[in-house]
């Protein structure tokens, strides 16, 4: 039986995971669903933002589907953000960012953003000195070795799925000639790992540019291999080509069974317990737990359904529609 922990978090994460386990619910007959605690509000009613007991129910499930987090603006003392702690503690290394056409009448796109996850700006090596305040950037060869082999993986396999011959092509993504100790590093080793993949074409661009070409011509990308931070900013720019952080969905893998599968959007305080957070990210991400689990043919089922109901006219108002959550993830099911 497959078992997948939810962990709804703060904020919209609450709904739009409820949302997503209904739907995952009516994908998988017999899948168990097991919900634990994990967030700022966890921290603050038990002191621990990610708890033994949680940790206990990931340590017996398949996957994590994970909502959102609110950190406390400037930090508290004891609080860690669960996402970056389970990110560390099960080794994910790659996350992957998937951009995808949804409604029928826009323009075609269709491109993965694999980023690395353990270093770079968010290694977590900070200090003050005095006035000033330092951040190091941490570039090593062996993450970057393994996230660029990832990448020309991941070509490979959406090459091989592809019904219309896609050429299986990696853009690596640096700012080398700024960053040259670190980036240069990062660079070095992409082009490394690239010389075992002959089948898969490679170029490379610098950051800013790259965020250029996505506005520009987002067709000339087929998965973009790039660092932390730039990789962060650069999936985001991608989530306003298909709607909106609230239509995109992440996964963050590794090299054992065990991901944690979450919507990009945050915790959206503003609209939470409204009923009108999109639930189509958490749905997506849903899809991509089911993908790595290997059940495909489930998790395109759901990637069908999603995009009949936004053809239909189904959509929250962050997208221009009128639809709620709980609406939303109705039409989506209802087309299964």
């Amino acid at each position: 039986m497959t078992t997948v922990c939810m962990i709804p978090g703060d904020g919209i994460g609450t709904e739009v995971i409820a949302a997503a386990g209904e739907v995952l619910a009516a994908t998988v007959p017999g899948i168990r669903l097991e919900w634990a605690d994990a967030g700022w509000d966890c921290f603050l009613r038990t002191g621990s933002a990610l708890p033994e007991a949680t940790l206990a129910v990931i340590n017996r499930a398949d996957s994590v589907l994970f909502g959102a987090t609110q950190s406390p603006s400037g930090g508290a003392a004891g609080y860690a953000s669960p996402i970056l702690t389970l990110r560390r503690r099960l080794d994910l290394y790659a996350n992957l960012r998937p951009t995808r056409r949804l409604l029928s009448t826009d323009p075609e796109v269709d491109f993965l953003i694999v980023r690395e996850n353990t270093e770079g700006l968010y290694s977590g090596r900070e200090r003050r000195e005095g006035d000033t305040a330092i951040a190091e950037r941490v570039i090593t060869r062996s993450a970057s070795l393994r996230i660029a082999e990832r990448a020309f993986h991941e070509a490979r396999r959406r090459a091989a799925s592809s019904p219309v011959g896609r050429e299986p092509k990696v853009t690596i993504v640096h700012k080398a000639n700024v960053l040259k100790v670190s980036d240069g590093l990062f660079r070095e080793c992409c082009l490394e790992a690239a010389s075992a993949f002959p089948d898969v074409k490679t170029d490379e661009l610098l950051v800013d540019a790259t965020a250029m070409w996505l506005v520009r011509d987002p067709s000339r990308f087929d998965v973009i291999v790039t660092t932390n931070l730039f990789g962060d900013i650069l999936s985001d720019l991608a989530a306003g080509l298909t709607g909106g952080l609230g239509m995109a969905p992440s996964a963050n893998v590794g090299s054992g069974r065990t991901g944690v599968f979450e919507p990009v959007h945050g915790s959206a305080p503003d609209i939470a317990r409204r009923g009108v957070a999109n639930p189509t990210g958490a749905i997506l991400s849903a899809a991509m737990l089911l993908d790595h689990l290997g059940l495909t043919d489930e998790a395109s089922r759901i990637r069908r359904a999603v995009r009949r109901a936004l053809d239909d006219g189904f959509a929250t108002t962050d997208i221009g529609g009128k639809s709620g959550t709980e609406e939303m993830s109705a039409a989506i099911r209802a087309r299964l």
